[in-house]
């Protein structure tokens, strides 16, 4: 059995001060939710929070959107944000549980074992009647931090390929059903619509009830309704990444941690014109 990535306002509000751990404000939104995190942050963040921008953290030399970048460079900048080796870090974003599940799946696979998600995220801390404060990040000591990345934690297409072909892993998409089944447009040029054959659909807005986790009860039963089991192997995939951590995070949440998540996800296998789409 894992140990539990949730937490709670009150269990945060408790530890706020604690002097290991570290607070991230992981925000971060597709571009037609219209909302600027960076903003939001300076407006109202949990108190001591550091700003995490997804895509600067992520690998910026790569086509692909928050590929992960090299362990030194991760490293580097985790050092410079002041976060380092025997901290607890605590991961929220403005919408609940959206952005922060791929954080916490990034410091994972990096070696951090001790990454939490705030269940919620902002706006629970904020129905908590919690404090926030507004402005810039305090700047904060350099930090040794050390990245031990865990290669099985990350697949690419040809995991992917070879998963779906054995069953040796099931791939489970957490993109919309209407997106899974190409009866939408992909947001990305050049990007076909549809799915990989033989994945299972999972939209991960199925995980959630008011922008927090289902119980692991609940949970279950939208797994097996959706035709995936826990207790067999998972590749979780989505558009770019992102949203297929919350299905990673359902899965660590019930004890049956997640096999890998597909980095390059659909941005990727839907543009390699050499990869199968179905549709419907």
């Amino acid at each position: 059995m894992t140990h539990q990535p949730l937490v709670t306002p009150a269990w945060l509000r408790e530890r706020l001060s604690a002097p290991d751990i570290v607070v991230l404000d992981a925000s971060w939104y597709l571009p037609a939710a219209g909302r600027d995190p960076e903003a939001e942050y300076r407006a109202a963040h949990i108190p001591g929070a550091i700003r995490f921008d997804l895509d600067a953290m992520s690998d910026t030399e790569s086509s692909l959107p928050h590929m992960l970048p090299r362990p030194e460079v991760f490293a580097s900048r985790m050092r410079a944000l002041g976060i380092g080796d025997g901290q607890q870090v605590v991961v929220y974003d403005g919408q609940g549980l959206f952005s922060a599940p791929r954080v916490w799946w990034m410091l994972k696979t990096f070696g951090m074992r001790d990454a939490l998600v705030l269940d919620g995220g902002l706006p629970a801390w904020i129905a908590a009647g919690y404090p926030t404060e507004e402005g810039e990040a305090q700047p904060r000591e350099r930090r040794h931090f050390t990245a031990r990345l865990d290669h099985g934690a990350v697949a690419d297409g040809n995991d992917v390929a070879r998963a779906l072909e054995s069953g040796s892993a099931q791939v489970v998409d957490a993109r919309s059903g209407p997106r899974f089944r190409g009866e939408e447009s992909e947001p990305r040029p050049g990007v076909r619509p549809g799915h990989m054959p033989g994945a299972k659909n999972l939209h991960y807005a199925a995980l959630q009830k008011d922008g927090r986790m289902k119980s692991p009860d609940e949970l279950a039963e939208v797994f097996a309704a959706n035709g995936v089991d826990p207790a067999r192997p998972v590749m979780t995939t989505c558009g770019s990444g992102v949203t297929a951590a919350i299905i990673s995070l359902a899965l660590e949440t019930m004890g049956h941690p997640a096999r890998s998540l597909y980095d390059g996800s659909w941005s990727e296998w839907g543009a390699d014109t050499t990869r199968p789409v179905e549709k419907g």
